[in-house]
């Protein structure tokens, strides 16, 4: 079976769609046999990889209410599988919720294929509605990437304590696996500061950080991963040895 990991903050702009991207196309490099999830209905991870959303016939709209995962997956240019997303899915969270299995969608849609890859991640919608709990509950385990600012705390704190439902209700295996400042610039005292505040704040493993680089933003509109149009920068060294982390500790 594969592992199942959920990037995920319901707090818009914490690179969360970014880190999905990187960390998917690291396990790729690696050998492994991935398979992206895109949850947003926003599409923006289906974008960040090439694929133009309005063409998208299947997606994971029509997946989450019983269409066959395989007919939805697109190979990208990383070497990953992607199930995209398209505007469709916000009416899906809609119809989710009047299902009284709506939290097993996602574990229900990825069982049959479940033998042909090694990771599952899922790019989360940026809410704590049925998208995201859906996602929590088919996650072995959940990242959450958020900004070195103060502010960003209250989000975390909130997903924690959805996750922690989730574990009590439909998924007690459900591991936070660790926290990931993104976008940090660590010349400033107060990113610093919030670093440092993380570990001893949550008791979770702190990843990363990520720094702050303009090659991050310039990713997407070459439809491909900070990894492989920037190998070498600064945030794409760090996200390979996040990746690392993740993949030892599995």
């Amino acid at each position: 079976m594969p592992r199942v990991l959920a990037v995920a903050n319901q707090k818009g702009g914490v690179a969360k769609t970014t880190t999905a991207a990187a960390l998917s196309t690291a396990f790729a490099q690696a050998g492994r046999r991935v398979l992206l999830v895109d949850l947003d209905p926003q599409a923006c991870l289906t974008f960040a990889l090439g694929v133009d959303a309005d063409e998208v016939v299947t997606s994971s709209a029509e997946v989450l209410l019983g269409a066959p995962l395989e007919d939805a997956v697109v190979r990208t240019a990383e070497d990953v599988d992607l199930l995209p997303a398209t505007l469709e899915l916000a009416a899906t969270d809609a119809a989710l919720v009047a299902r009284p299995d709506r939290e097993a969608a996602l574990r229900d849609a990825l069982a049959p294929v479940a033998d042909r890859y090694d990771d599952v991640v899922v790019d989360c919608s940026p809410t704590l509605g049925v998208l995201t709990l859906a996602a929590l509950a088919a996650a072995d385990e959940v990242l959450v990437p958020l900004a070195a600012e103060m502010l960003g705390h209250r989000a975390v704190g909130q997903l924690l304590d959805t996750a922690e439902d989730v574990r009590r209700g439909v998924n007690p295996g459900l591991v936070v696996v660790g926290l990931l400042p993104t976008m940090v610039d660590l010349r400033t005292s107060h990113a610093r500061e919030v670093v440092e505040d993380l570990s001893g704040r949550y008791g979770l493993p702190v990843l990363g950080p990520v720094p702050r680089s303009v090659r991050v933003a310039e990713a997407p509109v070459r439809g491909r991963s900070v990894l492989t149009t920037s190998p070498r920068s600064r945030a794409s060294l760090a996200y390979r040895e996040v990746a690392t982390e993740l993949l030892h500790g599995r």
